[in-house]
């Protein structure tokens, strides 16, 4: 399955491509499906509790081409969330008690109404999170926006697949290391990362190839020990996230002829207590467009929701998403896997 590049695509024709990745993780010869062993394990049904978090995606447009994006973003996407979206999302924040914004791309900073919408969020007193590539903090044009997050207390979460340059340009792109560790240097200086500090920096661990990432304890004290040995840098914590088998990273393991192999694993390394603390449980997740879905996994994949609840954020009220069934699919074993991973990393 070759890469495609989707901004030159009819809607009609991305909606295919999904449709036909669909097929490929769900077919029935995939030795059991994700509801089928979610039963077997006697948690029954997924389900969400309170909705606690609001994940926006104001955009697929990003200055990377990484080879495990969910969402294949890059420099040619052309979705953007407008202004008046933005605002559909601010209402719905307005009236609910979510009290955390989870602001995701592509790289979420090249929306051009980016430090606009995160204003207008902090006016309405919400935890701001935003997932940086780091990169774009030092491009030109975005050097102010390391010191516009620090003003505005925003908490940062950004990948960084290894503390060496090989590992990290390999998989995002070469140069991006370099540039990741001299963003990393500017949000110290900013106050970022800091033991007890008011600005955290978190870090993101994506494996490389069709495995498990190790356990996230022992690899945040690799990762701090390396970070502050080699260029004295600091950050707050690890996320170490499963690769999905979606989008890029779905195409890699077709071609490779590893896909098989790698959902076996992930089916059986699925944990029930992970599976009852994924993050779709106690977050919603918005698309460019406004469309709402359960997990931003789902929203790559153009999995709706159930019939029944709203299905555009101007439409939103959390309290019909409190309890609702979340629809599943087997790329949720990536998220069930060990100790588990979704947006926040292990989750048991």
């Amino acid at each position: 399955m070759k890469h495609r590049n989707k901004s030159m695509m009819a809607f009609g024709e991305e909606l295919a491509i999904a449709n036909e990745q669909l097929k490929i993780i769900n077919q029935p010869d995939v030795l059991i499906t994700f509801e089928e062993k979610h039963n077997e394990v006697g948690v029954g049904a997924l389900t969400a509790a309170k909705v606690e978090i609001m994940q926006i995606n104001i955009g697929k447009m990003c200055n990377q081409v990484c080879k495990h994006c969910h969402v294949d973003a890059g420099p040619d996407r052309k979705e953007i969330m407008t202004k008046e979206t933005m605002g559909y999302c601010l209402d719905a924040l307005k009236d609910s008690e979510i009290q955390k914004v989870d602001l995701t791309g592509g790289a979420p900073e090249l929306n051009p109404n980016f430090k606009w919408f995160v204003t207008e969020l902090k006016k309405l007193n919400k935890h701001v999170m935003v997932r940086s590539n780091l990169t774009i903090l030092v491009a030109n044009g975005f050097e102010d926006y390391a010191n516009f997050m620090a003003e505005n207390e925003v908490e940062i979460i950004s990948s960084l697949p290894y503390y060496s340059a090989s590992t990290t340009d390999r998989q995002r792109g070469e140069g991006v290391f370099k540039r990741s560790i001299k963003a990393i240097k500017k949000l110290n200086d900013l106050g970022y990362g800091k033991e007890d500090g008011e600005l955290i920096l978190n870090l993101v661990y994506n494996p490389i190839g069709a495995f498990l990432p190790p356990n996230q304890e022992a690899l945040e004290k690799d990762y701090k020990r390396e970070l502050k040995n080699k260029f004295d840098l600091v950050f707050n914590n690890l996320f170490a996230i499963t690769n999905l088998p979606i989008s890029r990273f779905l195409d890699y393991l077709i071609q490779s002829g590893n896909y098989f192999e790698y959902m076996d694993k992930l089916i059986s390394s699925f944990n029930p207590v992970a599976a009852q603390n994924v993050m779709c449980k106690n977050m919603v997740s918005i698309g460019w467009e406004g469309s709402i879905y359960d997990c931003d996994f789902n929203q790559m994949l153009e999995i709706g929701l159930y019939n029944g609840l709203p299905k555009h954020i101007k439409d939103f009220n959390s309290e019909a998403f409190e309890g609702r069934k979340i629809m599943v699919g087997n790329h949720c074993f990536g998220c069930t896997a060990g100790a588990g991973s979704s947006c926040g990393g292990a989750t048991s």
